[in-house]
């Protein structure tokens, strides 16, 4: 052991060439938001993506008119819509209600289930440590992804499993004020968008607008001094980091 092994410590995780990832999001249009550019970044390179959608957001919608379930049928159908343009291809759910979620080991040892049978190397989430994030879907989801990640590579989490040990090799946190890594979205930026845009039911022209504006100019800071024009960001961890891990938030 030297210097060079402390220095791999405190490194994130490499993980540009990844062939299988799992994009966990809490309501039906966060991955589009949070990472829709990385998504499709990924699936230019041939990466195998899934996604895992917790809640079936039956509370999105301003329309008084619609049922519960008429809601949740129209983002489920709008989520596969832009998983499917950006370039996902397996698509899981929880179906928990919008504004339900609670009860974190619970949600973490669901997770790790469908960690265990897709087998991702990399597993993506909101970051649940964003200061001011008051959704407690997201703060719930990002708490319970890390925990699923942390522990999937149990042989004895959850209890009483019937899937085999799968140990993720990285974690990526997406929506984050603390980013370790940039990635260069330039050529999926109108592919992103026009992704959300899919989400009829949730954005209009206006916020479509003003969505547009905020995140080319936030994707040109993140690329400050790099030789792209406008990237993502991702605050990226490994296993180690993510217990009882001082330096983690200098990774």
């Amino acid at each position: 052991m030297d210097i060079s092994s402390l220095n791999t410590l405190m490194a994130p995780p490499d993980i540009h060439n990844y062939k299988r990832i799992l994009c966990v999001q809490p309501h039906p249009d966060d991955n589009e938001i949070g990472m829709g550019g990385i998504i499709s970044t990924y699936a230019d390179k041939g990466c195998e993506i899934h996604y895992l959608t917790v809640t079936n957001g039956d509370l999105g919608s301003m329309d008084e008119r619609l049922t519960h379930e008429e809601v949740a049928e129209i983002r489920t159908k709008e989520l596969e819509e832009a998983g499917r343009f950006l370039g996902a291809s397996v698509f899981h759910s929880l179906h928990y209600g919008d504004g339900t979620l609670e009860n974190i080991p619970r949600l973490a040892g669901e997770i790790a289930e469908i960690i265990r049978t897709v087998k991702p190397e990399a597993i993506f989430c909101p970051d649940p440590w964003l200061t001011y994030e008051a959704h407690y879907d997201h703060i719930i989801t990002g708490k319970a992804v890390a925990h699923a990640f942390l522990s999937s590579g149990l042989a004895r989490y959850p209890k009483g499993t019937l899937t085999h040990p799968w140990q993720v090799s990285a974690i990526g946190f997406y929506f984050t004020a603390n980013p370790n890594l940039i990635i260069d979205t330039t050529d999926a930026f109108e592919k992103k968008f026009k992704a959300i845009e899919l989400h009829r039911s949730q954005f209009n022209d206006e916020i479509l607008a003003l969505y547009r504006i905020y995140f080319k100019e936030k994707g040109r800071q993140l690329a400050e001094g790099k030789d792209f024009e406008i990237g993502e960001g991702l605050k990226v961890l490994s296993p180690v980091h993510l217990h009882c891990f001082v330096d983690a938030i200098h990774i």
